[in-house]
Parts: structure tokens; sequence; C-alpha cells
């Protein structure tokens, strides 16, 4: 049995309550936004200034494990979009199943990621020029392509962990019944953000893989 949606008291009904969500929702993404617009920004002036070796040192990336990621995330993106779509239609079963599905394509994100740095470690890659490929490859500017890979996408895992806590919140409130199809907004909250994460993953996804 499903309950009623809460409206705090400060609000006078839930549609200004979600509105007020959606407004706080969208100040941090954009706070997120320039974190990470300052990060491609100082990707793009290292590249300007060591164009070979950032050329070079996408060579030694894993492109296939980055594309299958960015598939992962595409997909996920969809099925999180569409949970929220069954939710507002009544469905809360289904869309209990599409969040888990995107929590488990969450996880199968950082598995990759995780065996991808795993692989880079042992092939000598750590952050800040540490490790014997760089003594093997003594290219100005693969250190600092490899800071800027650990520190970027190390910080978009960060948020993916982040987004499947969220999601599995999310969940357990399906499943207890605590969020109604009048109250989808709170779903279509975390699905904003999982966006966000899938958003910023396609422009890691060329700088380190493609370009």
């Amino acid at each position: 049995m499903t309950a009623r949606p809460e409206v705090a008291e400060h609000f006078e009904d839930l549609d200004q309550q979600a509105h007020a969500a959606r407004l706080g929702l969208w100040v941090f993404l954009a706070s997120e936004v320039l974190l990470f617009g300052g990060l491609f920004a100082l990707f793009a002036s290292y590249r300007a200034h060591f164009p070979t070796a950032f050329r070079e040192a996408v060579l030694h990336n894993t492109k296939v494990l980055g594309s299958i990621n960015t598939g992962v995330l595409l997909v996920s993106s969809t099925i999180v979009a569409w949970s929220v779509h069954v939710l507002r239609a009544g469905r809360l079963r289904l869309a209990a199943w599409l969040v888990g599905a995107t929590m488990a394509l969450g996880a199968v994100f950082i598995a990759i990621k995780l065996g991808e740095y795993a692989k880079h470690f042992d092939e000598g890659i750590y952050p800040a020029g540490a490790g014997r490929f760089f003594a093997e490859h003594g290219v100005r500017g693969f250190s600092e392509f490899w800071t800027l890979y650990y520190a970027m996408t190390g910080l978009h895992a960060i948020h993916v962990t982040v987004g499947v806590a969220v999601l599995g919140t999310l969940l357990g409130q399906l499943v207890r019944g605590t969020i109604v199809p009048e109250a989808a907004y709170r779903l279509e909250l975390g699905a904003t953000y999982w966006h966000l994460v899938d958003v910023i993953w396609i422009f890691l996804w060329p700088l380190f893989y493609l370009a």
C-alpha cells in the first residue's frame, strides 16, 4: 500500500516543494559544471602546451574499456529516464526494477574502471609521473596527461558511486511505497543527477581515449 506524499511545513503544497527541490538540484549541478569546467580548461591548456605528448599518451590508454563504459552509461541513463516515466504512470514495481538495473550498470562501470586502473598500475603508470612507464618513455607531457587522467576520471568515478548510493536510497523508498506517482519528482531529481554523470563522461571519453 502506498503512502501519501509528505509536504514539509514550510511549503504550501507539493508543487511548491517540488519546484524548490528542482531549483536546489540545478544550483548544485551548476557548481558541478563549474568544477569540471575548470578541469577541462586545465586539460585544454596542457594539451596546447604538449600536443604531441597528449596524442601519444592516448595511444597507451584502453580505448575498448573506455568505449564499453560509455555504452554502459548511455544505456543506464535511458533506463533511469524510463523509470521516471513508468513511475508517473503508476507502475511502481517496474520503476523499482529499472532503478535497480541502473544501479547494477553503475556498479559495472566502476568495476571496469577499477580494472582499467589496475591494468595501468601493472604497466607502471601512476599519477604525478611515478612508475617505470615514465622512465621508459621520457616524453615531456606524459606525466601531465596521466595525472589529469587519474584526477578527472577518478573524480567522475566518485560521482558515479554517489549516484549509485542516491539511487539506492530512492529504490528503498520505492520498495517501501514512500515514493508515489504524485511525488515522482524525487526520482526525477536522482535521474537528473545521473544524467549529469553521463554527460561528463561523454566529454571525458574522447579526451582520454579518442583524441
